[in-house]
């Protein structure tokens, strides 16, 4: 059996991890986001209070993070290879590494586009900026405007490498989710 692999990304704060919380607990295999994942282990580890107020600009060597985060999100594509299930959602996808270097304005040779060529995903779903439910927390740096410049990032890096991205309504929890599954599952 094909797994059919589903990304949600979107800028920060715009209801990501929610829904995919909610695609969990309805019995969907999801691949949780990395970055936080890291950043709490570099609080652990060594208490960097620039690494976890800003991820992505403070750490000391940008270009061995983001192969460390590109690593990562490859790993997490694996991992499903030997699962035996319909659809995984993962939470951000490899070109979400591309998307925010570019964002951010950080440079890169073609070799480290090859993983968003290699492993690649059936559907790309992107969430809206949306300032209604924008909140900041301790692994969430960026503003309410970078949060709209990486939505726009993230939106064209991922139409670069030939998806084409669904956009995904402002709405509740449930209708976002309902949204998703009727995009896979046609009535």
């Amino acid at each position: 059996m094909k797994t059919e692999k589903i990304v949600l990304t979107g800028g920060p704060s715009t209801g990501k991890t929610s829904v995919i919380n909610a695609l969990e607990d309805m019995g969907h295999l999801c691949i949780h986001e990395l970055v936080r994942q890291m950043t709490a282990a570099e609080k652990e580890n060594d208490g960097n209070q620039d690494f976890v107020a800003n991820p992505i600009l403070s750490v000391q060597d940008p270009v061995a993070f983001n192969n460390m985060l590109l690593e990562g999100r490859i790993e997490q594509y694996k991992s499903i290879a030997k699962k035996d299930v319909e659809v995984v959602f993962f939470d951000r996808g490899i070109p979400d590494v591309h998307s925010y270097m570019n964002c951010f304005g950080q440079t890169y040779d073609k070799a480290f586009e090859r993983p968003a060529h290699d492993f690649r995903y059936d559907r790309v779903f992107l969430m809206p900026p949306w300032r209604e439910i924008y909140t900041n927390d301790a692994e969430r740096f960026e503003t309410y405007e970078e949060s709209e410049r990486i939505f726009t990032a993230l939106k064209k890096t991922y139409q670069k490498f030939g998806y084409e991205v669904i956009s995904i309504p402002k709405a509740s929890i449930s209708e976002r989710m309902d949204f998703i599954l009727n995009m896979i599952n046609p009535v």
